[in-house]
């Protein structure tokens, strides 16, 4: 369809030209309850999608983010699907694909270089309000804390949490790429003034490292159908979509485009809407959200060993979990259609009764796009306009009533509390316009990991902020939240490629 710049067998890079193309496509975002360790299968059932819509004549391609290597390695595992549903090259995508990851790192700790270089040189600097840390794209939990030769705390974070990674996957062009990086908040001098990139001279270094990155990367499901994968920031400490670039690429050339938002739509699909439809003008046609009979059944009280042992009532509970985020899809304006993605340990009654709900059985792992043709052929069958997005807070709020909002509708938090100074360093910034980004647990609406289902009468805890000029929003930490994870006791072992 268009000319492809060979990056290794099966891996291609393409021009930011063909995003210039009017938009023809139906933007389909996929998402999920809140994930378990049952799993919900969303990336693969992604794929399945793209792969079904082909199958019934119409053009479609999935938009997915790029994995990072240090869950490749620790519990997560491979982010490129599963059984029949997979996108091809797996491990080499999993790993170093086509070094986005790589170049994304490398700026970020150029801009760190040089702001301890600058320090090194006397240059006027308050050492204590340096903003910017390091990344690396691996689990390393004994880099959260780490001392400089300058006598500087400092930590690293993981490379998908980078402004770097978010700023890449918001921009359009080069231009705008450039703009948004000399925005970044690095530091404060000793007058209390904001530092920026410029004011480091590092920005021109930087760009000359993103250039490749900024654009996407093509490669085929295990069916041939066509994917782009590009960008990656995790949605539980960052914004959780793949590049605007990406999906306006798509949309340019394809009947439907079939992108996801990173764990539950508490967060991923929050962010979707109200940070990247937001700034990228981009209405979705429909929302499809993943569940399965094994997720509800945690959400409704069962154990993670006593999972295969049918459990009706179980799954009744549990899908209350999922009519809360229903209700809140529909508050974006969206179209709702209901993925059930089966595992084979589902009970015929269990299956029975979501599919009285209103569920569209799939079997995307164990069959491929044929396993998904019923909910391809639901999509299709939507008939109506594109709706009009609707966004959890309007832009004009000041940044705390941003927050408050989240917490409510989407969470059912009672309110929101704030550690100390935080509030008032909110309330005194000068950009009150900027979009809210939450860090907190996947696992739950709350900011307690344990509180399954659907958890009441809580507040959420704001312990600090991060802002992130660049990117256009705040990231609000609720919670004890991670910005560079751990490996487990025994590491996933990868075999050679």
């Amino acid at each position: 369809m268009f000319d492809i710049e060979p990056r290794g067998e099966g891996i291609g890079k393409l021009s930011l030209d063909l995003m210039d193309s009017e938009a023809k496509g139906k933007l389909i975002l996929v998402t999920s309850i809140n994930p378990t360790p049952a799993g919900e299968g969303k990336t693969t059932l992604n794929i399945g999608l793209s792969m079904a819509l082909n199958k019934l004549g119409v053009s479609a391609v999935s938009c997915l983010r790029e994995p990072s290597m240090g869950p490749n390695f620790g519990r997560k595992g491979a982010a490129t699907g599963g059984g029949a549903c997979t996108v091809e090259p797996s491990e080499v995508i999993n790993l170093h694909f086509t070094g986005d990851f790589h170049a994304i790192t490398s700026a970020h700790n150029l801009l760190a270089a040089f702001v301890d270089n600058h320090i090194f040189h006397g240059n006027v600097l308050n050492v204590e309000e340096v903003l910017w840390h390091r990344v690396v794209d691996m689990n390393d939990r004994a880099l959260r804390r780490i001392d400089l030769m300058n006598g500087r705390k400092s930590r690293f974070d993981i490379t998908v949490t980078s402004e770097i990674m978010a700023i890449l996957c918001l921009s359009e062009s080069y231009d705008e790429l450039r703009e948004r990086i000399s925005k970044i908040n690095v530091a404060y001098d000793t007058d209390g003034n904001v530092l920026t990139p410029q004011d480091f001279g590092a920005v021109d270094s930087m760009m000359v490292l993103l250039k490749d990155a900024l654009r996407p990367n093509i490669v085929k499901t295990i069916e041939g159908t066509p994917a782009i994968i590009h960008g990656g920031p995790f949605a539980n400490i960052a914004h959780g979509c793949n590049s605007v670039i990406a999906t306006k690429t798509g949309l340019a050339h394809y009947d439907y485009v079939i992108t996801e938002a990173g764990f539950g739509a508490d967060l991923g699909a929050e962010k979707f809407f109200d940070i990247k439809c937001r700034q990228a003008n981009l209405n979705p046609y429909a929302v499809v959200m993943v569940i399965s009979v094994r997720a509800l059944k945690i959400h409704g009280g069962v154990a993670l060993k006593d999972l295969d042992t049918p459990d009706l009532d179980a799954v009744k509970q549990g899908w209350k979990h999922a009519q809360k985020h229903i209700e809140n899809l529909q508050g974006f304006n969206q179209k709702v259609v209901l993925a059930l993605n089966h595992f084979d340990s589902d009970g015929e009654d269990e299956l029975d009764y979501l599919k009285s709900m209103g569920c569209i059985q799939t079997r995307s792992f164990q069959e491929g796009g044929k396993g998904v043709l019923d909910l391809a052929q639901a999509i299709i069958d939507c008939e109506h306009e594109t709706p009009q997005l609707k966004f959890a807070y309007e832009q004009e709020l000041n940044i705390k009533d941003k927050i408050l909002k989240i917490a409510q509708s989407i969470y059912g938090a009672d309110g929101v509390t704030y550690a100390a100074g935080v509030d008032e360093f909110l309330e005194s910034y000068s950009d009150q316009s900027l979009e809210i980004c939450v860090a907190k647990t996947q696992y739950s609406f709350s900011d307690d990991p344990k509180k399954l289902g659907i958890p009441t009468g809580f507040d959420v805890h704001v312990s600090d902020v991060r802002v992130s000029a660049g990117a256009g929003f705040v990231v609000v930490y609720m919670g004890r939240v991670l910005t560079m994870p751990g490996l487990p006791k025994v590491p996933r072992e990868i075999e050679q490629v």
